[in-house]
Order: C-alpha cells, then sequence, then structure tokens
C-alpha cells in the first residue's frame, strides 16, 4: 500500500468515529436541555434578584462531575464551538433545508432502528432480559411493518413504545464503574472517561459501521463504504446543533452549563 493511502486511511480510521454519532443519543442524548443547563443561566437572573429562592434551592441540586482537566477541556470546548458554528451549522442548515421534516424524520427513524444491537447487547449486560425482548419486538414490527424502520408502527403497541435508550456507558454504569475525570471529546463534546470508553463500544456494536470497520481491516477498494458512518452524521447533525445552542445561547458560562446539562442527563439514563 502506497504511503499517501495508508495516511488516507488512517485519518478516515481516526475522523470518522469522532464524527458519527457513535450511540444515539448522538447524537448523543448527553446534551439537552435540562434544568441544569437553565441553573447555569439562573445564576444571571440570581444576580438581577429574579428568582424565587425554590427556584433556586433546585438550581442547587445540580448533580456535577469531576473535571481535574478543565483547562484543557475548556480549550477543546472552545475548538469545538469553532466547529460547529463555521462547519456543522452550515452543513445542517443546507441538510435541513435540502430534505422536508418527513423525509428527515423517517431517514432518523430507519438509523435508529438499525441500532438495534447496541440497544439489545447492553439490555442483555445489564440484566434486563424483558427489556431486551421488548427492543427485539421493536426492531421486528418497525423493520416489517415500518418499512426498514423509515415509520414507527411500534409507538403505538403500548409495551413497545418509548424504551429508554441503553448504551455501553449505562452498562459500565450498572456494573459499578465510576464516571471518571469529565471530558471534552474533539467534535463530539461533552464525555468522561467511562463514557468515552462506551463508545468504542457502541460504535463498534452499530451496524452502520461493520462494513467501514472491515473496509480498513480487509484493506479493499471499496471506498464507498464510509457513506452510511457520514451520513449517519449529516442526518444527527440538525438535533445536535438545536441542543448545544438551547444550552449555551443565553448561558453566563456555557462551558459549565453544557458540563451540567451532560451530568445530569447521564445520571437520569442510569437509572431508567
Amino acid at each position: 500500500m502506497k504511503y499517501h493511502e495508508l495516511s488516507l486511511r488512517l485519518f478516515l480510521l481516526a475522523a470518522t468515529p469522532l464524527l458519527t454519532d457513535c450511540s444515539t443519543q448522538a447524537a448523543r442524548t448527553a446534551l439537552k436541555p435540562t434544568a441544569e443547563a437553565a441553573a447555569t443561566k439562573g445564576k444571571a437572573a440570581e444576580k438581577a434578584g429574579t428568582l424565587k429562592d425554590d427556584e433556586l434551592d433546585e438550581y442547587a441540586t445540580a448533580p456535577d462531575i469531576s473535571d481535574p482537566l478543565e483547562k484543557m477541556n475548556r480549550g477543546t470546548f472552545w475548538v469545538n464551538n469553532q466547529l460547529y458554528t463555521f462547519i456543522l451549522r452550515p452543513i445542517s442548515k443546507g441538510y435541513t433545508l435540502l430534505l422536508p421534516r418527513p423525509v428527515r424524520k423517517g431517514i432518523d427513524n430507519a438509523f435508529e432502528n438499525v441500532k438495534y444491537p447496541v440497544r439489545f447487547v447492553n439490555c442483555t449486560l445489564q440484566g434486563k432480559f424483558k427489556r431486551a425482548g421488548q427492543e427485539t419486538g421493536k426492531f421486528v414490527v418497525n423493520t416489517v411493518g415500518g418499512v426498514g424502520g423509515i415509520f414507527r408502527p411500534a409507538e403505538s403497541i403500548p409495551t413497545l413504545a418509548n424504551l429508554p435508550e441503553e448504551d455501553t456507558a449505562q452498562t459500565f454504569a450498572k456494573w459499578g464503574i465510576p464516571n471518571g475525570p469529565y471530558l471534552v471529546l474533539p467534535m463530539l463534546g461533552p464525555s468522561s472517561l467511562r463514557d468515552t470508553v462506551g463508545l468504542a463500544g457502541d460504535y463498534a456494536l452499530n451496524p452502520i459501521n461493520w462494513p467501514y470497520l472491515y473496509w480498513f481491516g480487509s484493506r479493499s477498494k471499496h471506498d464507498w463504504v464510509i457513506v452510511p458512518p457520514l451520513s449517519n452524521t449529516l442526518r444527527s447533525t440538525p438535533a445536535q446543533m438545536e441542543n448545544y445552542d438551547s444550552i449555551t445561547k443565553d448561558a453566563v458560562d456555557p462551558y459549565i452549563s453544557a458540563r451540567s446539562a451532560y451530568s445530569q442527563n447521564r445520571a437520569e439514563a442510569e437509572k431508567k
């Protein structure tokens, strides 16, 4: 293999996991608007005397995470913000302009349906065998009755609707493995040492990535197999940008706001 071809493949192997929605949550659910995001925003209002005591008490109960690498994390957070602003946000806007909402919803549904192994394996590893069976039923119904998962007929079945997301990091938490230090990952954003390792498990379990992993390992010439992972990234970008903006836009300290939102969402996910 020529040097430039090897360099290209090494770059793609490194970049694709960073650009791919490894868990779904994808986009991960790790960064969604929460009361903890409001807590940081509330500091400004607190100074102005506009928050009630009970509201401040609610903000004070925010679960947090150890951040011994804050200086480095803030640097990565700043770089990510520039990438989001000048690269991902324009891409996201172009994607939403080109495809109407129903089409985007169908694409999202199909990609999420394919991630069945991530949910099934982690339910099993956590001893949630009933939920693993429900995930199987949901996958079959959506695949067969939903035209490959484009539609979600399983949501109309009470026992299969609104099943909580499962990922490898939640399995680690169930096993008693602590978070470890807070980390801000390039492109992906908020994480922890435990959850970063979990991302590798989610990536390997997601069938979208299997052809790409085989492609790299076999050194074949089928470069088209990188398309599904990158398509997965593209379709998840609008939701990620929306969540990011809702948390950081009016925050006194966007870094703290994002960290708090991540901490609470992961804590809530581990309880389900």
